[in-house]
């Protein structure tokens, strides 16, 4: 294997133990998102669009490169040649259909690193989002509560009120009756005295 098609295999295994770690449950999204946001993943960010895409240029060039390979050979082996030609024929035709998986696997891990990148960004984005509103929704149940509760208390204490002036009011009609009560007994000694009186004075006449 030539230099070129040694790095790009070496790039496509260092793609599949990136994609590996990203899919495990080794990190937490808020770990990631952490690390994207570090002062070392931002210098790389700064010209990342540029890297991706040079590197998917250049992976495209082996990949057509690699096609060309394929059709190539595969051509030549139609016709019936020479043993030893044949078999270098069919060696040059398996590895230019290496170099097409190798460069095709490559190309796709690519952008599925990048959208990987981009899922864990937003679950971490939602996540946060999702706690923020739970602690809201928290606060308004106890706000509500409270508000209930205060109202509950207001209503009990005017209940209490309204109990208490009807008893105060029921007490003043019973006293009222006593008192009627009352100043008809004393009307009524009062006569019982004067007839007492005059009785005895009419008796003094006598």
């Amino acid at each position: 294997m030539s230099f070129q098609w040694t790095f790009i295999a070496g790039y496509l295994y260092f793609e599949i133990a990136v994609v590996i770690i990203m899919i495990l449950p080794i990190f937490s999204p808020r770990r990631w998102n952490q690390f994207f946001k570090s002062r070392l993943f931002a210098m790389i960010q700064e010209n990342a669009a540029v890297y991706f895409y040079g590197l998917l240029a250049i992976l495209s060039l082996f990949l057509l490169d690699a096609v060309r390979e394929m059709r190539k050979y595969s051509h030549a082996s139609d016709g019936h040649a020479h043993l030893n030609s044949e078999l270098k024929g069919n060696v040059k035709l398996f590895r230019a259909q290496r170099n097409f998986y190798i460069t095709g696997f490559a190309i796709f891990l690519a952008f599925v690193i990048k959208r990987l990148i981009t899922m864990i960004i937003i679950q971490d984005e939602l996540s946060i989002k999702a706690e923020k509103i739970i602690k809201e929704a928290e606060a308004t149940v106890k706000l509500a509560k409270n508000t209930v509760l205060a109202n509950t208390i207001h209503n009990n204490d005017k209940d209490d009120i309204i109990k208490e002036l009807q008893e105060t009011k029921t007490l003043l009609e019973e006293e009222k009756l006593r008192s009627n009560k009352l100043q008809r007994e004393v009307e009524i000694w009062k006569l019982k005295y004067e007839e007492f009186t005059k009785s005895i004075e009419g008796k003094g006449d006598q």
